[in-house]
Formats: structure tokens, sequence, C-alpha cells
């Protein structure tokens, strides 16, 4: 009798943990966790995170965790059912096993919205997890590193309560441990506090984190290598201050090896971590430019294997280096970027990788006429004139294509890459083109007889310019450099000027006119001529009005 009561009993256990695995089972596929929630599943687990079988507990916890990660909505009810206290009981008298399933269920309830982590955090599971970060146990601090990690990365405000509750050094400690699994999760965690401000990225620093950081760089697991690029960008990206720390440690030219990395996410991270190095002094700057970082950000570039991920942050880099000062933009130059650039301008549709090469086109062609020059001759500007008329541009996109065109054009003094934007530039950007025009014009007769046979003197009579704009004053200090006669005739309206006069005249003269009109192709040779003559020269041509 009594072997039947234990059967009956051993029976009830067996289904119900057959039950919780079956859940946790279903609960790893995202479209069950619906219908499981429908079903009433959350009411029937909750006596199960109760129950005497340690092993039924574990299990039951696995179940929400896992619902919890796939569905905002079933950590809301979680909350709202007050399921939190009951994990963080289980957390202090658990086994090792529950405790890592319980701290992936608050991990999982975080990872949806800061609101969530509050509720956490007010709950007393930030503080837990600090504890647990203590335990003997490495899955067990591996679960806590992830749990602060979540916590953190959503705001400031967040990521400071994580450092207020000494999460900091645990996690320093955590870098030191042998176990990998463990490094990787600890530097992903730091990371995510740093991120946020100067003084959390400072506060991170200060701990001593950024030696151990440099030395684990070498190690061979990519994993740990994209986590401690990441950390080490998260530090660096705020101060000028902080970037120099970073360097100290003397993370150069390893850095730079990593662009040739083969995983994506590794390359990316080490271009984001020379971007937000070189971009805070020349003197940084220079120092990565030393040690070989042009060469290595262009052969990110010359990539053909789908490397976007890692091109975005180089370009940038590469605008940020030619910043500073025309010898490192001179450098890039000489390393053919122009036209790698042009290229992507060319054929890439993505739109944060076109403003980009914009931005940095523009950084590049600012400092002179040579620099201009060679983002000229790559026929770059016709290119921005269409990504900036383009309805599918972003905002950001046009913004970026417009300002590039704003300080190459008020260097370029090359004629023939100014031509095509006679036709097709709007007003903005026009008052660009005529004010350099305003500058070669006056000082050369070639350039003016170029300008008439191009077509592009009658182009500029046909603008329109409100009296008083910049416009308006580069069209009068163009058309001053031409004869009166040259620019009446590519007036519009002239032609009909011309037969109003005829009907005034004699018929011997209207017969010479109408001939004149009839050999219209000698007249304006017989025009264009006289723009060589001496005295041709307009008496304003040092009149340079300053570009707006």
């Amino acid at each position: 009798m009594s072997r039947t009561v234990l059967q009956t009993f051993d029976t009830y256990q067996k289904a119900r943990l057959q039950f919780v695995q079956c859940v946790a089972d279903l609960a790893v596929r995202e479209q069950n966790c619906e219908l499981l929630y429908n079903a009433g599943i959350l009411e029937l687990l909750r006596p199960l995170l109760t129950d005497p079988c340690v092993q039924i507990q574990q299990c039951a916890a696995v179940a929400l965790g896992r619902l919890v990660h796939n569905d905002a909505a079933i950590a809301d009810q979680l909350l709202e059912q007050n399921f939190v206290p009951i994990f963080l009981n289980n957390l202090t008298i658990g086994n090792k096993y529950q405790k890592k399933a319980i701290l992936f269920v608050l991990r999982s309830i975080c990872k949806h919205s800061d609101t969530n982590t509050m509720y956490i955090i007010n709950a007393g599971g930030l503080q837990a997890m600090i504890n647990c970060l203590e335990d003997f146990e490495v899955t067990v601090k591996e679960a806590a590193a992830w749990g602060i990690g979540y916590i953190a990365r959503h705001n400031k405000a967040l990521a400071q309560a994580c450092v207020d509750a000494g999460a900091v050094p645990l996690l320093l400690l955590c870098l030191q441990e042998p176990e990998l699994n463990l490094k990787q999760i600890a530097t992903s965690a730091l990371s995510d506090i740093a991120r946020h401000s100067v003084e959390l990225a400072q506060h991170i620093v200060d701990s001593g984190v950024i030696p151990f950081l440099a030395k684990n760089l070498n190690n061979t697991d990519e994993r740990l290598k994209k986590q401690i690029l990441c950390c080490l960008s998260s530090c660096a990206k705020h101060s000028t201050d902080l970037a120099e720390m970073v360097v100290e440690a003397e993370v150069f030219p390893s850095v730079l090896l990593h662009l040739a990395h083969p995983c994506n996410q590794v390359r990316r991270n080490a271009a984001n971590l020379v971007r937000d190095v070189v971009k805070h002094s020349l003197e940084l700057t220079q120092l990565v430019v030393n040690t070989g970082g042009i060469h290595a950000l262009m052969e990110v570039l010359y990539q053909e294997d789908g490397m976007d991920d890692a091109k975005l942050p180089s370009i940038t880099a590469l605008g940020f280096i030619s910043a500073h000062c025309d010898q490192l933009a001179m450098s890039i130059l000489g390393c053919k970027c122009v036209v790698v650039l042009a290229k992507i301008l060319n054929e890439s549709n993505d739109d944060r990788l076109l403003s980009v090469t914009a931005w940095t086109l523009g950084q590049i062609g600012k400092h002179s006429p040579e620099h201009s020059h060679a983002v000229a001759s790559a026929d770059i500007f016709p290119k921005l004139v269409e990504l900036y008329l383009s309805e599918e541009s972003s905002e950001d996109l046009k913004h970026k294509c417009k300002n590039c065109l704003k300080l190459c054009l008020q260097k370029c003094l090359l004629i023939s890459a100014l031509e095509p934007l006679l036709v097709d530039a709007p007003p903005n950007i026009m008052k660009y083109v005529l004010g350099q025009y305003s500058k070669v014009l006056p000082q050369d007769p070639k350039a003016r007889r170029m300008f008439v046979t191009s077509g592009g003197l009658k182009k500029v009579q046909e603008m329109e310019a409100k009296p008083g704009s910049t416009l308006y004053e580069y069209i009068n200090i163009v058309n001053s450099c031409f004869p009166e006669e040259i620019v009446r005739y590519y007036s519009p309206g002239y032609p009909e000027t011309l037969l109003d006069k005829v009907e005034q005249y004699s018929p011997q003269m209207m017969t010479v006119l109408r001939e004149g009109q009839t050999n219209e192709e000698g007249m304006q040779t017989e025009l264009i001529n006289m723009v060589d003559e001496p005295g041709s020269s307009d008496e304003e041509e040092g009149n340079d009005l300053p570009i707006e």
C-alpha cells in the first residue's frame, strides 16, 4: 500500500517536471509565446516557482525567462502579477542552477525598457546581482554580469546606479578571472556603463581597467577582442584625456592590425576605436598616422566582400584625420583615397555610408585649391548635386552633400569641374560656383573664351536672382568680365530685340541685319573674339565678394 502512495506522488512530480520542461522547450520559439500566454501559462508556472522539487523550480524559471525574453508584454505581466519578490527570495536560497535561471529572468525583464529596469532596481534586483558577482560559481557571475550590462545600457541614470551600487570593482575582478566567457561578459558590461558620459567613462578608467583590456587584446578569441575594442572605444570617445589614456596603454598598432581581422564585428569595433581616437586632437591623430593608420583604414575600403560595417567608421576616421591639417589631408590624397570614395559615392545605396563619404570628401577638399582639385578631378561634384536634389536622400545626406560642395567649391579653381554645375546646381549651390568664376575670369582670358563657347555665359544670363542677393552680385561680377555686346547677345530675348530694331531702319539696313541673323555663327565668333581684345578685362577683376 505504501508503494502505491509513493508511486502516486512520484508520478505527480514527474508530470510537473515534464510539464515545465515541455513549456521551456516551447518558449524557445517566439511564435509560441503568445499562444502559451493566452493559455494561462503564467498562472500555471507561478506555484511551480516554489515547488518542493528544486529541479522543477529551476525549469519553471527557465521557461519564464524564455517567455519574457521573447515577449515584452509577458515581462509587463510578470511585474504586474508580482513575480519579482518570488525570484529574489529564491535567488538567496537557491543553488547555482536556480540562481542562473532567476538571473536570466531578471535580465530578460530589464532588456525591454528602462521602466522595467527601474522596477527591478527598486525591488532590490540590482543589489542581488551585485551580490551574485561575489559568488563562487563562475556561471552565476556570468549571469549577474550579463544582467548588470542589460541594466546599464539603457541610459546614463541606470548606468550610474550600477556604479553607485559598486559594480565596477567586481566587474574588474571578473575580467581578471581565467574563464573566457566571464571575461567577455564583464567587458561588455563595463562598455555599457562607460558609453553614456565622460564621468562614467572616467570612473571606469580610474578603476584601472584599461591595462587589463590592453593585455587581453592579444587573446585569440574574437568575441573577447570585439568586446575589448568596444569598451576601449566607449572610454576614448568622450574626451581627449580619456583617449590619451587609452593610447598610453600601447594598444596601437595592435588595433590597426585588427582592421584586417576575419571577423566583421572585430573590424568594425577596431575602426570605431580609431575614429574615436583621431577625432580629438592633432597629436593623437599624428600618432595613429605614424603607426600606419591611413594605410590600414584604406585597406578596409579596398575590400569588396561586404565590409560596409567597417567601412562606415573607417571613412569617418579618414575624415577626422583630413580635418586636422592640410598635410594629413595631402597624405590621404597620396593613398588615392578620393578615387575609392568616388566609387563608393557612385555605387553605394546606403544612405549613412553616402553621408559620411560626402562629409569626408568635404574635409579633404576644404584646405586648398590643390586639395579641391583632387576632389573635383574625380568628377564628384555632379554626383553630389544629384544626391542633394534626390527625393530619396535623407535630410542628413542632403546637408552633407551641400556642405561638401560649399567647402570644396570655395577652393576650386578647376573650370572644367565647375562647368557641369552651371546646368544642374540649384541657386543655393550656384552662388558658390559663380563665386569661383568671379575669381578666375577677371585674370584668365582663355577661361573667359571657354566660358562663352561652352554656353556658360548664356546660362548665367538665364539665371533668376533677387537684387541684393549673393547670387545676384556674383552674376554682375561675371557679366562685368565681358564686353557689353556679348552679354546682350546671350541675354534672353535678344533676337526679338534685334527684330524690333529692324523695323525702325531702312530696307537696306534691314537686309544687312537679316543676313547677319541668318549667319549667327559668324556673328557669335566675332563677338567672342572681342573677349580676347586688350581692355576687355574688367576693371573690377580684384573684386571678390566673400562667400557665405
